[in-house]
């Protein structure tokens, strides 16, 4: 062994550490921030999925002068139990194959804006998500 070699190890000495720390940065952070997203993104279609389901649920059991407060309150409520905060209102749609009437088939839409973390206010991800059910065939059609 020379005294080059010698030389050469001891002017390294600590770069492991840096080396080790900066690929934590370039590595690590982008994956965390990625990881994030990811489970916000899912959070809120877990949330439009169980809001769209619920609503139409509640249409086809409700009071049809009720239905746009009880869907309004059904989404609000799905995605405030996973605990995300909705850019705006979300948007709710009913439609029915007839006339809404017993034995009829509800179809509710939902679709609401989702803020992605750390991210700027124009960026973020629209949930949307459709449930289906049937009107209870035995209601008083009015």
């Amino acid at each position: 062994m020379s005294d080059d070699d010698g030389a050469a190890r001891r002017g390294e000495r600590g770069s492991a550490l840096v080396e080790f720390l900066g690929g934590t940065v370039v590595i690590l952070l982008p994956l965390t921030y990625l990881v994030l997203t990811l489970v916000q993104v899912h959070a809120a279609q877990f949330a439009a999925t169980g809001a769209a389901r619920d609503a139409a649920r509640l249409v086809a059991t409700a009071d049809p002068d009720h239905w746009s407060a009880l869907t309004t309150a059904a989404v609000e409520l799905a995605f405030e139990d996973q605990g995300i905060a909705v850019d705006g209102s979300g948007a709710v749609s009913i439609s029915c194959a007839r006339d809404c009437g017993p034995g009829d088939q509800v179809a509710v839409s939902v679709r609401a804006s989702v803020s992605l973390p750390f991210a700027p206010d124009g960026l973020g991800y629209t949930a949307t998500a459709d449930g289906w059910s049937t009107v209870d065939p035995y209601r008083v059609h009015e």
